[in-house]
């Protein structure tokens, strides 16, 4: 569980959801641009509330661990709607190993053959 700073308060949220708001606010402030989003927070009496959070390029958040805590609001869907919006912004570069495929991998050991 981490503890979400946000606009002068704060909440509490589960890891994952935690790390994918702040890849998307991120992400939306690389863009320049801002949204709404719905999150599950744990509430003051130990249940499972939503909070909406409008971030972008101005939103300033921290988390901090906490410790001991009881309750995790993670939702899964919210974690792969988060993943989702930020892909989108950030599309992945593909990887090597996803190209070139023809091509043997290089066993070169650079330190052995320094340039000259």
């Amino acid at each position: 569980m981490r503890r979400l700073h946000y606009g002068g308060g704060h909440v509490l949220i589960g890891d994952a959801i935690c790390k994918a708001l702040l890849r998307y606010a991120r992400a939306l402030a690389e863009v320049g641009q801002a949204d709404i989003v719905t999150i599950p927070i744990a509430s003051e009496g130990g249940g499972i509330e939503h909070a909406h959070f409008l971030i972008g390029p101005s939103s300033q958040l921290f988390d901090t661990p906490v410790e001991n805590s009881s309750v995790d609001p993670t939702d899964l869907e919210v974690v792969a709607h988060l993943e989702r919006e930020t892909r989108k912004l950030h599309p992945p570069t593909p990887a090597w190993e996803e190209e070139l495929t023809d091509f043997p991998d290089l066993d070169y050991d650079f330190d052995a053959h320094p340039p000259q």
